[in-house]
This record gives C-alpha cells, structure tokens and sequence, in this order.
C-alpha cells in the first residue's frame, strides 16, 4: 500500500514525499488507519519495521487540523536519549508543512539543557517525546500540564519495562485525562507488556507482525574462533576490506571500551558509545559518525536501538547476542533503505550454542567466513596437538611394555614365602606419575600429599554476561 492511499492530509503527504516516503511498511499500513480511527491499539513488531512513522503520522495529521496549541496534546514515551532525539528528528520532518511544536525531554543534560526542557514544557510545547524518569522528574516540580493531554504513546514498550520503567510509566499515567488514545508499540509480548497494557488501553486493536528474516541485501558472514583471536580477525578484516561507515556490538559496556581503546591503538577511527557516557559526549560521538569524523562506532545492545542511519556498510557482532531477535535487530542497521550491507559475526568458544539456536532461526546457515592467518594458526596448533598426542601415545605404549617386563622379572625373582600383597605398588623411577597415584590408592600405603587450604576469594562483579543492565 501507498501511504497516498491513506486517510492523511495533503500536508503531511506532501512531507512523505519530500523525504522520499512512499511505500508503507505492514506495521504502517495496519497501524496508521486504527490509530487515525481513534481506536487504542498494541502493536507488536521489531525494531526497524518503521513503527516511528506508525505513530507519529495519525498524531500530525490531527494536530495539523487544528490552530496551534500552547498546552501538551501528545506524550511519548522512549527508553533511550538516542532514541527521544531520533523521533524527534522525525517529527521535525514530517510536520515540515505543519506547525506544529516538539521537544524531547531526556536526562544527562547541563543546567543550560535543564532549564531549555524546563521553558519548553512551561510554554506547552504540542507534542512532548521523554525518558520516563526525566519527565517525572520535571512534573515532580510543579510546572507541568498534561491534563489536555489527547494522546499517549508508548515506543519501545519491552525495554522501558527491562529498564524498570513501570512505576515511572503509570506514575505519568496518573496525570493524563482518561478519554486520552494511547497507542503501545513493542517487539515482545511478555506478560508484564500485557499487564500493563490492561491497565493503559481500553479495548484495543492488536496488530502483530511476526519477526521477519534478514533483508537478502545483508551479507552474513560467521567466523568459528577463539576468544583470544577476535581482535586480530576483526584488525584484519578492517584493514582488508572495510572499515568505513561500520558498526560493531559487543556484550557489555566494559567490553566496548576495552574494544574502542584498542581500535584506537591499532590507528582506526574509533568511537564508543555506552551508558557511562555524559550525554553531550555521546551526543558529540554521534554526530562525529554521522559526519564521517568516526568510521567504526562500537556499542552495546540497548544504546544501539537509538542508531537509524542509513548507510551503515557493516555491522560486526564481536559477540554473539543473546537471542535471535537481537541478531535480526542488529543487522538490520546495514542494508537500509535498499542498499548493501555485509554482517560478520565472530563465534567464540562459548557462543557456538547461541549461534546455532540463531541459524535455527533463521532456517539456514549462515556463510563461513575463514581467515587465513586464523587457518594457519588453527592448522598449526591442531598438528602440534596431534603430534604430541602420538608422541605421549608411543611412550605410553613403551612404558606400559617396560613396566610388564621388570614385573615379570620380580615375580621370578620374589621369594616364595613373601605375600603377594607386599610387592611394592611402583617397580623403579621410570613409571609414570598417574600410575604411581593409582597404585598409592589401591594399596593404601601411600597417602596423598596434604594441600594446604587455600582461602576462597569471593568473585569480583564484573560487566561481562548482564547486557541490559550495564547497556
């Protein structure tokens, strides 16, 4: 479907068109016309399948019929910075023709960004896009007015929730009328979206697209290795093919600054991009990589949900995500937009059980990528190895022969009245140390040595394994 096919003013067609929108996505086509119906509606689909435009279009075509307002008519509700800033970009451009005034409201800001948000929400600016707990810090104050609120939008529903969003949420849901519409935009359906969907929506449409596969334009790669060879596949592959316009998603924001420092040490333009950021730095390295000041940005999971550029060439998984949604999520950042992408993702020691529930996934498996010099040390460790193993074999064998002869030759020797319980457990020096310590254990005569009880340090907390936390 077109979106000139749709119930939408000429006004916000003429903005679709001048930003090259013609084509609705399914989220879009099913979305758009229950929301313009005023119905309250659940949607559920994936990052990336143009939701943004699923509820930003119904909301501007109202309010664009309208004099314009000095008191808040819309609230939506993002996870992330990123992502408050993303949408507000786009409203900017779809209601290029229409005047209609937005803020975003976010956390991580200066005084001077505080009292920007404070005058802006004082002025009753029409359409406000915020992090919960920064909006409820602003209406904690005393100067915010949403009691002509009209519609309540809910972006990212699963992660808001993930964070500990929800008694922010219905905390902000406390001060909207309730003939308000509200629409729920979410990747999953857990239980707790449907509890708290029950206590925001009433009688709402739901709309569901399944997860879809990765665009046939995204190049998958996989590279079977060691943990401790990734740097140097990843070095390698930059140098030799690409290490422009490139992503890369690692588990933890400890890894990512570990990652970066060492990208950045190895001569690449590299930046890095996590939750222990100020806002104005992370703010200052995003426009750095959409400038081209950076060529490689490296991010965790949840901050990367707020990345929409279009000409991403490659995404590189330096480790593997945690579930198949997340895989479709983070390669969905290249190939935007009908371009071409590649997607490499570096399968270690502990990541072969993951990547195969994603290759079950998707249906298929996914190109081997090798490398030659991984290959070479791959082969020469696996001939080294094979070669110790025969040379411990024929000793082995040798010993095990030796060992038969001297026995044989104490049997003879061994006087007839001496019990066949006495013999000594090891025969000379030449047997192996496994054998003297089952020999020990069998005759009882020989303990093992005492080790002396080490203290046990208590582990130390660390960042690796708990994505959604430190991202």
């Amino acid at each position: 479907m077109k979106f000139d096919e749709l119930a939408l003013s000429y006004d916000v067609l003429d903005a679709l068109d001048a930003m090259n929108f013609d084509e609705c996505t399914p989220i879009q086509e099913q979305a758009i016309p229950v929301a313009l119906q005023g119905r309250d509606l659940i949607a559920v689909a994936q990052t990336g399948t143009g939701k943004t435009a699923a509820f930003l279009l119904p909301v501007i075509d109202e309010l664009g019929m309208r004099e314009p307002s000095d008191s808040v008519k819309c609230v939506v509700m993002t996870p992330t910075r990123e992502l408050a800033l993303q949408i507000d970009r786009q409203l900017e451009g779809f209601s290029y023709f229409l005047p209609i005034s937005s803020t975003a409201i976010y956390g991580g800001t200066d005084g001077a960004g505080y009292a920007q948000q404070q005058r802006a929400l004082k002025m009753g600016a029409e359409v406000i896009i915020a992090t919960p707990g920064r909006l409820l810090a602003h209406l904690s104050m005393g100067y915010v007015d949403l009691s002509q609120v009209e519609f309540f939008i809910l972006d990212e529903a699963d992660r808001m929730l993930d964070m500990g969003f929800y008694d922010d949420i219905m905390q902000i849901a406390a001060h909207l009328p309730k003939d308000r519409q509200t629409l729920m935009f979410s990747a999953t359906m857990p239980p707790k979206i449907q509890k708290m969907a029950k206590a925001l929506l009433t009688d709402p449409v739901e709309v569901k697209i399944a997860v879809s596969k990765p665009t046939d334009k995204v190049e998958q790669r996989a590279c079977i290795c060691h943990d401790g060879e990734k740097i140097g596949i990843l070095t390698k592959l930059f140098r030799e093919e690409n290490s422009k316009r490139v992503i890369v998603f690692a588990s933890s924001k400890l890894k990512v600054k570990e990652l970066a420092r060492e990208l950045r040490r190895l001569k690449f333009k590299a930046g890095e991009m996590h939750s222990d950021l100020e806002q104005s730095h992370r703010e200052v390295v995003m426009n750095d990589f959409r400038n081209g000041h950076i060529d490689i940005l490296v991010a965790t999971d949840i901050v990367a949900r707020g990345i929409d550029i279009d000409d991403i060439s490659m995404v590189v998984n330096f480790d593997v995500p945690h579930d198949c949604e997340d895989y479709v999520h983070r390669i969905g950042r290249t190939a935007r937009a009908n371009a071409e992408g590649v997607a490499v993702t570096l399968v270690g020691d502990r990541d072969r059980r993951k990547f195969r529930a994603i290759e079950d996934f998707l249906g298929y498996k996914v190109t081997r990528m090798e490398s030659d010099s991984t290959a070479e040390e791959t082969g020469g460790e696996e001939a080294g190895s094979k070669s110790r193993r025969e040379g411990r074999s024929g000793r082995n064998r040798k010993s095990a022969g030796n060992r038969r002869k001297r026995s044989s030759a104490k049997t003879v020797d061994k006087p007839a009245s001496q019990p066949a319980s006495q013999e000594p457990a090891v025969a000379d020096a030449g047997v192996d140390a496994n054998n003297v310590t089952a020999a020990a254990g069998q005759d009882g005569e020989q303990k093992p040595k005492r080790r002396r009880n080490k203290r046990r340090r208590k582990p130390r907390a660390t960042d690796a394994g708990n994505d959604a936390g430190n991202a």
